[in-house]
């Protein structure tokens, strides 16, 4: 198939690009679905395998840890073997892992299925918007595909909560795994036929120093945010940020010397590609810390059943649909600073409600409102982050995107996950069981085997009460420095073009040669 990509005119998007983008939305539909379901599966994992605080930290989010270790490297990857031949490899490994999760025995082997979805998951998302990017030249259809990217997440936040709820009322914790392995066994099969296979016409050598580079630049740094939340020695998590840091210093030496870097800087230099990841980092780290909390809350704390909670979530995941539909059309008539940082305000009642009051409603409620704000940072971040890097890049650009989105998610747990839990243990009486300290579920637990649990039932309650409390505070002062970044670095982007006639592209987004690959 050849793509032309050097023309001023944008080709016309047919109903194979239709089809073809139907087909990219199930994998990532997918992936927020696993990610929804397990947030509601937690409590009966956790009384099955028993993991300890840390453990059931690490189950969380090694998945996020390990996608944003390991996203550049995959895009990049993409850009030398092809998109689509990573897509399908992803999805094999995908499944792969599905079912090493599904009936893991102990919570070792589900933190290693868990690492080893993250890693799949990498070849996966970069895949699906660099491929968009390619089969949508419009930019107003690209923009359309790529908040229906947005939307799938949302339907996948959707989805997978009712699907699980049920899940869970039948079957074993583990069997939410498995949902999502006839939906990427089908993209696997299809893909070949509905879409394109594009890649880097020229992309050099991939440097194996570069990606060990990486690998020791962003992974102790990871390691370091994620031990301030499992009660390691102050040490600890100081030499790895400190590892970490060393390791990013020679990361950008390293790319400032290759011909084909791992990863080209120069990105960095458009304002817009900075400013968008940045927004996605912070914005999602005050988005995930309150809507993990959440369904833990509705479960543990409100009583409700793994259905009922799913229920409940559903407003949730609505308004992000109707933010993630409603920003493309605002963002044709507004700048899209202006668009982010108006939405960002709106989350901030939701934030308010969540932290000021108590209650079912008060947490559906409060978190509707607060996805429907952020949720043009998924769209416009992303597109703003893909569109400012010339076509044989898309990959990495939109791996370098990813990462600040899924490191936004996963610091959301980790960082304001880790405020939720020194509030929850100060508020734990210190001769209360010392399981009681590690979880509300653990707690609860405890409190079955007492005779006199029910005191300790209702402060485990009123404690994890005050962890979501705080981290809805936190994340709600994010959400200001973030509105603050948007307009600072991000004001001088203009709207959409209504037209694509009204618009001249960029010299620097410019692709090279056309390309031409095999179908």
């Amino acid at each position: 198939m050849t793509f032309d990509t050097t023309s001023r005119t944008p080709e016309r998007a047919g109903a194979r690009q239709w089809l073809g983008l139907a087909i990219l939305l199930l994998p990532v539909t997918l992936m927020t679905a696993d990610l929804g379901v397990l947030w509601l599966a937690t409590p009966y994992l956790a009384a099955d395998l028993r993991p300890s605080s840390a453990q059931l930290l690490w189950i969380t989010d090694i998945y996020g840890f390990l996608t944003a270790g390991t996203l550049v490297i995959m895009g990049t990857l993409g850009d030398r073997i092809g998109r689509r031949k990573l897509l399908m490899a992803g999805s094999a490994g995908f499944v792969a892992a599905s079912l090493i999760a599904a009936y893991a025995p102990n919570p070792e082997v589900l933190i290693t299925a868990r690492a080893l979805l993250g890693i799949a998951g990498a070849a996966v998302l970069p895949s699906t918007l660099s491929l968009i990017s390619h089969m949508f030249t419009d930019p107003r259809r690209r923009a359309t595909a790529i908040a229906m990217w947005v939307t799938a997440l949302s339907a996948g936040l959707a989805v997978g909560p009712v699907v699980g709820g049920v899940m869970l009322a039948n079957w074993w914790w583990g069997s939410v795994f498995l949902m999502g392995v006839p939906v990427m066994l089908l993209a696997l099969v299809t893909a070949r036929a509905l879409l394109p296979e594009y890649r880097d016409p020229a992309p050099g050598r991939l440097d194996p120093a570069s990606v060990a580079l990486f690998l020791l630049a962003v992974l102790p740094v990871v390691y370091a945010i994620k031990s301030l939340g499992s009660g390691s020695p102050a040490w600890q998590p100081a030499l790895a940020f400190a590892a970490g840091t060393v390791g990013t210093a020679a990361f950008v030496r390293r790319q400032h010397r290759l011909t084909t870097p791992l990863l080209d800087l120069r990105l960095f230099h458009d304002r817009a590609f900075t400013g968008a990841l940045l927004t996605l980092l912070i914005g999602m780290t005050a988005l995930n810390g309150v809507e993990y909390l959440v369904p833990q809350y509705l479960q543990a704390v409100a009583g409700q059943s793994p259905l009922e909670a799913g229920l409940w979530l559903l407003p949730g995941a609505a308004g992000l649909i109707a933010g993630s539909q409603l920003t493309p059309a605002l963002a044709r008539r507004f700048r899209p600073a202006y668009v982010l940082a108006g939405g960002l305000l709106l989350s901030l009642p939701g934030y308010a409600a969540i932290a000021l009051y108590e209650g079912v409603l008060t947490a559906s409620l409060g978190l509707t409102v607060i996805m429907f704000g952020i949720a043009p940072i998924s769209v416009l971040g992303t597109a703003l982050a893909v569109g400012a890097a010339p076509a044989e890049k898309a990959g990495a650009a939109a791996a370098t995107g990813q990462t600040a989105y899924d490191l936004g998610l996963a610091l959301g747990i980790a960082f304001t996950g880790t405020l939720a839990v020194a509030a929850y243990r100060g508020e734990i009486p210190d001769e209360a069981p010392a399981e009681a300290k590690d979880t509300v579920g653990a707690a609860i637990a405890a409190a079955e085997r007492l005779p006199d649990g029910a005191s300790l039932l209702a402060t485990a309650k009123d404690a994890f009460t005050t962890g979501l409390q705080t981290a809805a505070t936190v994340s709600a002062a994010l959400v200001l420095v973030t509105a603050a970044l948007v307009t600072t670095l991000l004001r001088h982007v203009p709207a959409i073009a209504a037209t694509p006639a009204d618009t001249e592209p960029d010299p620097a987004t410019k692709p090279r040669e056309p390309v031409t690959t095999a179908n």
